[in-house]
């Protein structure tokens, strides 16, 4: 082999590993987004789990042996006479242009945050590859398959579609069996079983027919089963009785999978019987707590099947590069062998790129399209398990893309809870990278594979030029690659907070700034020093006030928002719920503008009012707890009655209140006329404390639209 070549080869296996890493750092977002966004998972698990199982799923169940014209797009006769020598070497340059293109198509994607289909990006670097050597090659005749390009056109709406739809109806069914339950704890813990055996039958049939089809293939040719057929469909001419020879559900794949299916759900009755799931664990409650545990399991069968399959986009194609540049005779053929070494390469390129980039994108499909919490979670990658699995059967046969499916998914359970709950913005910018996806991997595919001319020193020049062209444009955009960032966890025990959680911890510290006033309201009618109370009191509100920062930030940045209410209204109640704090603050300063009315009975009747305006404060605190709870718990409805007699009960301690405001304020005007000045001042400090109270009330009457959704 010439030195040369060699040299071609190796940069050709750079190019392989660079394919790889984007595909770990792009698709990963399908099997683990919506578990950080769901907070099932931190975002240090998701990436350590998704390394593990994207790397065995590409080790252990890929093929051994690629198909050397990828995905059906080009339609390459082997056995005539124009696969000659040059045809080969050609589409041998071709397809590192496509592996080139391809790669940077995602890393830009990548970079903004954009999930987009590694395979329809390698689709785009082979189709225009295709268009070049039609014309290089005219013998060849036409060499593109358009059926398949319009099959994957297709797919950019259907795969969305139903994967929103299925799961929309997965989402609704748990809704309405479980969530909207009287006693939605109890209803889960026989039910959620039930729910378990069909998810489990789809992952084991898809296990089979997506992830292990590499493993009955070598069985079947080791004579370890008698055919592949009997576990795989049939890739043509099949039917739809299990028994027959030519079964597109082989009867031993359905008892297999239903198998899985009954040992899954018998596994989870027993634990459930077995365990507390009413308490609180890692900021989930009740049902959800369940679904995390489900959501987990079909995020890792995800990992293993992406790895499975689309390790062949980025080692499929080097497959049939070296097989090319490395023989003598430099002859492609219609199948080319995998070396391990090859096999390696492509696991570790996307292990690591699971580990370097994959958080950029699992923050878009987790927290930027709607809020996800762990029951949505799992009816999303149940929808896309299920989507995938229909349209990979040979009777359908569309090549549709892990990441559009999944993200349709993610909009189908948000739309469970309105329009309002997608953000339609983040959509859009999604679609339209699905769209560019093809046409621009085929330009830049054409661009090189032009340049270089089919001249392999050409080739070698252009390759170190791409990859600082590439390297340049990230160091320019800010993007750089910081492993540590993606593997540092954020908040307490690692899991980020929720909108609601943060909104709970600002009312903790509104009621801290009440109690700090009520102190001051007392020392000052015992005729004690309240300086340092009245200092506390402004502190508190201070650290409030900082919290009420950190929760704007979160609305501007987090987007986990619309599925409970939407940004412009959250924020309303956030700014209703600090005017408590300020009115406390507002109490506590007047107590130093002079001594209070001078009337011990006047004083009592103060400190009454002072102390049932706490004990509203109080109660409105629990209705913001039961607020988080209501969010975390998958808006269930015995916590949604739990809101609303909540929130009733804010209303009448508030009605209380006036009462006694309403007796103080009597008393005061009635008795004050010896010292009007101090008997004012003491009615305004009256009022002050009332508008504490009004202020928890409208508060509290905020969270109604959250109910009447």
């Amino acid at each position: 082999m010439e030195p040369i070549t060699l040299v071609l080869i190796g940069l050709a296996l750079i190019v392989c590993a660079y394919m790889a890493w984007n595909i770990g750092a792009n698709d990963v977002a399908n099997a683990m987004g919506t578990s950080v966004g769901s907070r099932a998972l931190t975002l240090k698990q998701a990436v350590i789990i998704a390394a593990i199982f994207e790397f065995a799923g590409a080790f252990f169940a890929g093929d051994a042996v690629t198909d050397t014209v990828r995905k059906g797009i080009l339609a390459v006769d082997f056995s005539a006479e124009y696969v000659d020598k040059d045809f080969s070497q050609d589409l041998a340059f071709g397809f590192i242009a496509a592996m080139m293109a391809a790669a940077t198509w995602l890393t830009i994607a990548t970079r903004f945050g954009l999930p987009v289909s590694t395979t329809h990006s390698i689709i785009g670097g082979i189709l225009g590859v295709g268009l070049v050597l039609e014309v290089k090659h005219p013998d060849a005749g036409g060499l593109i398959d358009w059926d398949v390009v319009g099959k994957v056109v297709m797919s950019w709406v259907a795969s969305p579609l139903m994967g929103a739809l299925i799961a929309f109806f997965s989402y609704m069914i748990i809704k309405k069996t479980i969530l909207d339950s009287a006693t939605p704890i109890q209803r889960s813990r026989w039910l959620a079983p039930i729910l378990a055996f069909p998810t489990f039958f789809i992952l084991g049939l898809a296990l089979q027919f997506k992830a292990l089809k590499g493993f009955f293939s070598k069985a079947a040719s080791n004579g370890w089963i008698d055919d592949k057929y009997d576990w795989l469909p049939v890739k043509e001419d099949g039917v739809f009785n299990p028994f027959a020879d030519n079964a597109w559900f082989p009867i031993n794949s359905l008892i297999l999978a239903a198998i899985i299916g009954a040992i899954a759900s018998l596994c989870l009755y027993y634990v459930l019987k077995r365990i507390n799931i009413e308490e609180e664990h890692k900021g989930f409650r009740g049902v959800e707590r369940i679904f995390v545990w489900l959501q987990i399991i079909t995020a890792a069968y995800v990992a293993f099947a992406h790895g499975a399959n689309d390790r062949s986009n980025a080692i499929g194609p080097m497959a049939a590069v070296w097989q090319v540049l490395s023989s003598d005779g430099q002859q492609l053929l219609d199948k080319a062998p995998i070396p391990l070494w090859l096999v390696l390469l492509g696991s570790a390129g996307i292990a690591i790129g699971v580990m370097t980039w994959g958080w950029r994108v699992m923050e878009t499909i987790g927290k930027k399209i709607t809020d996800i919490t762990p029951t949505r979670g799992f009816a999303a990658e149940f929808g896309a398990a299920t989507t995938i699995l229909l349209f990979s059967m040979p009777f359908l046969a569309v090549p549709v893309s892990t990441t559009h499916t999944l993200v349709g998914a993610v909009v189908g359970v948000g739309l469970a809870g309105g329009a309002k709950a997608v953000d339609f913005r983040v959509f859009g910018k999604i679609a339209m990278s699905w769209v560019a996806s093809v046409p621009v991997a085929a330009f830049g595919a054409v661009v090189l594979f032009v340049a270089s001319g089919g001249e392999d020193l050409n080739m070698i020049v252009l390759l170190p030029l791409s990859f600082i062209a590439v390297g340049l444009a990230i160091w320019k955009s800010g993007g750089e690659v910081h492993v540590e960032d993606a593997l540092s966890d954020v908040g307490g025990d690692g899991h980020p907070v929720t909108p609601f959680e943060l909104f709970h911890q600002h009312a903790q510290e509104v009621e801290k700034t009440v109690e700090h006033m009520l102190e001051a309201v007392n020392q000052a009618c015992d005729g004690e020093d309240p300086s340092d109370s009245i200092q506390n009191t402004i502190d508190a509100e201070l650290d409030a006030d900082n919290v009420k920062a950190e929760i704007r930030r979160m609305a501007i940045h987090d987007m986990r928002f619309g599925v409970h209410v939407g940004v412009d209204d959250f924020l309303y109640m956030v700014t209703r719920q600090d005017r408590i704090a300020d009115y406390a603050q507002n109490v506590a300063e007047q107590l130093n503008f002079r001594p209070l009315f001078d009337d011990d009975k006047a004083k009592e009747m103060l400190k009454e009012m002072a102390k049932s305006v706490a004990e509203t404060v109080a109660k409105y605190e629990d209705t913001v707890e039961a607020l988080r709870d209501f969010t975390i718990s998958g808006q269930t409805k015995a916590a949604e009655i739990i809101l609303a007699e909540l929130i009733r009960e804010v209303n009448i301690k508030e009605h209380e209140t006036d009462i006694v405001e309403a007796e103080a304020a009597g008393y005061v005007f009635s008795n004050g006329d010896d010292s009007p000045l101090a008997a004012m001042h003491m009615y305004r400090v009256l009022q002050r404390l009332d508008d504490v109270a009004n202020a928890c009330e409208k508060a509290a009457n905020a969270f109604l639209p959250i109910l009447n959704k």
